[in-house]
């Protein structure tokens, strides 16, 4: 009789949170690439609001919804890893992208603009764009844990991975904490952008609207600041 309450209790909670699976799923496939279908990331967050279901606890301080969006969130990130889609040619673009960040920045003392990171990579600068949108679709999972953490979410919350360990929680801390401070140093509006983005899950119009410019700006705004990001986080990225 227990066993089949349980069952009960999980197919309510999984019907009730299936708009939260396609919300997260929608916000996601803005920064991913074309090859990824929101279908896709809407069937394997379905098996992650399942597996949330099954083993939330509610004496754990969490909301389900807080916990099923983190489990949620994983397994759609998960499954787009498996599935290794950036070429060798988007890693190579990164680099070189980090790189010239890095040289502008030490040789300027400033934040780098975008004109002098193309001059830096000899590329024009739209197609300096192009390998920033790029660069931010493959990087967003160095960055995603971290970015998408909301205030309420504490540490008990977070799902460990397979074979984690004390130290790589340190580890996970410290960079969080590290990407705290790095993010607090970014230009005003890429930070802004972040937050807004992030924290407040707008998607690229709304954002928009909320600066008064073009959606395409906007998302030009995203990739630099995550192109930046990765620049200046460089010594933890290995």
């Amino acid at each position: 009789m227990y066993a089949a309450s349980e069952a009960h209790d999980v197919d309510r909670l999984v019907a009730e949170h299936v708009s939260l699976v396609k919300r997260i799923a929608y916000h996601l496939i803005h920064r991913l690439p074309a090859s990824v279908q929101v279908d896709d990331l809407v069937q394997s967050g379905i098996v992650g609001l399942i597996e949330a279901a099954r083993h939330y606890q509610s004496d754990q301080g969490a909301s389900f919804e807080t916990y099923a969006g983190i489990r949620v969130r994983g397994a759609m990130l998960d499954e787009v890893r498996r599935s290794d889609w950036a070429p060798r040619s988007v890693h190579r673009k990164a680099r070189e992208l980090s790189a010239a960040v890095r040289a502008v920045e030490n040789r300027v003392g400033r934040a780098a603009r975008d004109s002098e990171v193309a001059e830096e990579l000899g590329v024009g600068l739209s197609e300096y764009h192009q390998w920033a949108r790029d660069a931010s679709s493959h990087q967003v999972f160095s960055f995603e844990d971290s970015l998408g953490e909301g205030e309420g979410e504490s540490r008990e919350t977070k799902l460990p991975a397979a074979g984690h360990n004390p130290y790589e929680a340190l580890a996970d801390d410290d960079f969080r904490d590290a990407l705290a401070s790095t993010i607090a140093g970014l230009p005003e509006r890429e930070a802004l952008v972040l937050s807004l983005y992030y924290d407040d899950e707008l998607n690229l119009r709304e954002i928009g609207e909320v600066l008064g410019v073009t959606e395409s700006r906007v998302s030009q705004i995203h990739s630099q600041a995550l192109v930046r990001l990765r620049a200046r986080m460089a010594d933890w990225r290995g």
